[in-house]
């Protein structure tokens, strides 16, 4: 089987058991540190409910993942451009960006919009300050095809996704691999996240474990990166957030003009 990153042919290392009993192969690649699943075809079924039942944690990390973003792009980008949630899900992050003041909007081929009705994206061709996808790379069947989509919104790229241990774990020693749902198929090295921004001449900023950032004609620097990282938690965020001004009552009012006419 080829590799879905690099096309470097990948070896089966290990089989596991998902969801719905169905014994699937996982192949990794030598040469950019990229692990993937065979072919998904279970993925219709695994989908069924577009969030996982086991997602206890969606609540938690979109509010964490809000805070590490309002610090980021405060600090890095420009605060008053637009922004787009690729992959939103039900719109839970898109909400608590624009709550906290920041222009953002929503995108998801997958899911239905719940909680940002009103701020999807209006027109594919428009270009944002800078794309946020967090927990998505890992749901990705073709994920170069999936960049090079996200790339044609912005040339900046924040995401999450949880890197390979240096060692790769058995099918029951990480809970990343996500059995009980099989929508995990896709999984990182900082190999392959290297490989992919030399391929596409970007800059790679990443904590090593599970928050990245591509840049195009933009360096930041990675130390930089990661003590915006570390010190959000320590009262960078509430420095930010009163900075900003929050768009909910503005929200209210343009849904509720746009009832009116």
């Amino acid at each position: 089987m080829k590799c879905k990153i690099c096309n470097n042919k990948t070896c089966n290392i290990f089989s596991a058991k998902i969801f719905n009993g169905s014994n699937i192969k996982y192949y990794f690649c030598d040469y950019c540190g990229f692990l993937q699943t065979e072919e998904p075809y279970w993925l219709k079924e695994a989908y069924s409910n577009s969030i996982s039942f086991a997602d206890t944690g969606i609540m938690s990390r979109n509010i964490g993942n809000s805070k590490t973003t309002a610090v980021i792009l405060y600090f890095l980008f420009s605060k008053y451009g637009k922004f787009l949630d690729y992959g939103g899900g039900y719109g839970i992050f898109t909400r608590l960006m624009r709550d906290i003041g920041f222009d953002f909007y929503w995108y998801d081929s997958h899911s239905t919009n719940l909680l940002a009705r009103g701020f999807e994206i209006k027109n594919k061709n428009c270009k944002y300050e800078l794309v946020t996808v967090f927990e998505v790379f890992e749901h990705f069947s073709e994920p170069i095809k999936e960049i090079k989509s996200m790339l044609q919104f912005s040339d900046n790229i924040l995401f999450s996704t949880e890197l390979l241990p240096s060692a790769i774990p058995k099918p029951e020693e990480w809970w990343y691999y996500a059995l009980e749902s099989g929508q995990h198929i896709s999984f990182y090295s900082y190999r392959t996240l290297k490989y992919v921004a030399q391929k596409y001449d970007m800059n790679l900023c990443s904590n090593g474990r599970d928050v990245h950032m591509f840049t195009k004609n933009r360096k930041i620097n990675n130390k930089l990166f990661n003590f915006l990282l570390k010190f959000q938690r320590f009262g960078l965020f509430f420095y930010v957030q009163r900075k900003k001004k929050s768009l909910i009552v503005d929200d209210m009012n343009l849904l509720i003009s746009k009832t009116k006419n």
